[in-house]
């Protein structure tokens, strides 16, 4: 389970400028903004990605990590582990 972690951790790493990526209309909005020389509506559209990807992940995570933290629980409080 730990080796899993640890593959699924490096592979998040290593792809995370592919993650930078926009839809198409996200990417018309920044463009017509950098022609006009700013660029903050860029950076905050892409972190607004990154938080509605990320999310839902780590809620799903957190519930794993409570579901085993409990089922360990219960295994120890029968003796079988």
């Amino acid at each position: 389970m730990k080796r899993f972690i640890v593959i699924t951790l490096l592979f998040l790493i290593s792809t995370a400028s592919q993650v930078m990526a926009q839809c198409a209309m996200c990417r018309a909005t920044v463009g017509s903004n950098l022609s006009e020389g700013r660029n903050t509506i860029g950076t905050g559209l892409n972190f607004g990605i990154l938080y509605l990807l990320v999310i839902p992940y780590l809620i799903a995570g957190l519930g794993v990590y409570f579901y085993i933290r409990a089922a360990k629980q219960r295994l120890k409080e029968q003796g079988l582990a």
